[in-house]
């Protein structure tokens, strides 16, 4: 088979609380990305809903999306993986055009988590652990993260200033991104300021400021074969490698506390499959549900060594005018975290940064390399990398899935000459 390309992405606003109904929402980002794609309902061969659906109401919305949407009588399938849902959707999509079952497949993301309280919306993260051994004793998503944070502090002196350091990059890009639902800018002094919200302890040593927030939004990425790219797209974002891993659900079960192994197996996947190394890649996307989690992400992903992250974020190298930007969309610490549309946000995202369409945050230079990131703990997680050269982008993703809330998603990209 020939090669496979992102030719379409599109997403809603993310906001706090949506008026509307979930199809509604999922319409906002679908048609975002039809217009970008320039398509009809009638060249997509295949649709895949992706959530978190212990957070929907409706139960298999899968059916009542392919309806709303225009989307029948082609075949609609279900997809579930926590925070990776719509980035193990493309995953999918690539499997199912790459097998010749299909020629056109949208991945539609999305999550109204205003539907539910915040209550209830913790007892269902607290779920996302084994159920048996460590939700039973209140372990939350913050909590984790607390410990993975406490670990790398006593393992290589990161400081709860260089995590503040994060979120304040995160909310220097969210203040210009339209669709983020934080727009305020954060500065480094927050965080040593008890009048502050940003300074109110959350899991130490997370602090609100640490945390993203929830919101309701939606993703969408359509993916088509070689010849439907072409005759679709001018600049079709071909996905080349990918790579994934698994490691145990339960904390005790890992051998590794101050980053995520799987990440680091997936990634090295990626590269070795797009033929390149963690110093080609021009700009990245990273899972930062919470400050540490992009902290591990520079490190599991090769941009430093292990310990070495918080020199990225003081020299300020992540910025986009640094030497490896990260997140400039503002993340998800500025953007919110609908958990089934955060992946194809972030695709979204790195896909506009390869065409040059980034709009108010566009690294200074072209970038001939992108990698997103989706990250999520304990479940399975993946990794696509990006490759684009001359007129043409080209696209491939390195996932890290782990076996919990965690998913690690890379993309590579690089300049390839126009064919």
């Amino acid at each position: 088979m020939g090669k496979i390309g992102i030719i379409g992405v599109g997403q809603s606003a993310f906001v706090r609380g949506y008026p509307g109904s979930i199809r509604e929402l999922a319409f906002d980002g679908f048609k975002e990305c039809m217009q970008d794609a320039g398509i009809t309902t009638k060249d997509i061969d295949a649709s895949i809903i992706c959530s978190a659906p212990e957070y929907d109401k409706q139960r298999s919305a899968a059916g009542v999306f392919a309806e709303y949407l225009g989307l029948v009588p082609q075949p609609t399938f279900y997809l579930e993986s926590l925070c990776s849902s719509s980035s193990t959707g493309l995953k999918v999509a690539y499997s199912l055009v790459k097998s010749g079952l299909h020629d056109v497949v949208a991945v539609i993301g999305f999550q109204k988590m205003s539907e539910i309280s915040s209550a209830e919306s913790q007892e269902r993260m607290g779920r996302g652990a084994d159920i048996q051994w460590e939700s039973p004793f209140g372990t939350m998503m913050p909590a984790y993260y607390a410990m993975y944070a406490r670990a790398h502090m006593a393992e290589y002196g990161t400081t709860p200033e260089d995590l503040a350091r994060i979120r304040v990059k995160a909310a220097t890009y969210g203040q210009i991104n339209e669709k983020a639902v934080y727009r305020k800018g954060v500065t480094f002094e927050m965080f040593s300021d008890p009048e502050s919200p940003m300074s109110n302890p959350v899991a130490s040593p997370l602090r609100v400021g640490d945390c993203c927030a929830n919101a309701d939004g939606s993703s969408c990425v359509i993916v088509a074969n070689e010849e439907k790219a072409k005759a679709f797209c001018k600049k079709p974002i071909w996905i080349l490698g990918v790579g994934a891993a698994s490691t145990a659900v339960n904390l005790p079960g890992r051998d590794l506390f101050t980053g995520l192994t799987v990440a680091q197996q997936a990634g090295e996947q990626a590269y070795k499959m797009a033929g390149v190394t963690a110093k080609d890649i021009d700009v990245a996307e990273v899972h930062d549900c919470f400050t540490i989690a992009e902290m591990m992400a520079y490190e599991n992903l090769g941009f430093a060594k292990p310990g070495e992250g918080k020199d990225l974020i003081k020299s300020k190298e992540t910025y986009k005018e640094g030497s490896i930007p990260v997140n400039v969309d503002g993340g998800l610490l500025s953007k919110g975290h609908p958990i089934g549309a955060t992946g194809g946000s972030q695709i979204r995202t790195i896909v506009l940064q390869l065409r040059g369409e980034a709009g108010g945050w566009p690294i200074p230079r072209n970038p001939f390399t992108a990698l997103p990131r989706m990250l999520q703990t304990r479940r399975p997680s993946g990794g696509f990398s990006l490759q684009k050269k001359g007129g043409q982008a080209a696209l491939s993703l390195s996932l890290s899935r782990l076996l919990r809330y965690w998913m690690n998603m890379s993309i590579t990209s690089r300049r390839l000459p126009c064919s």
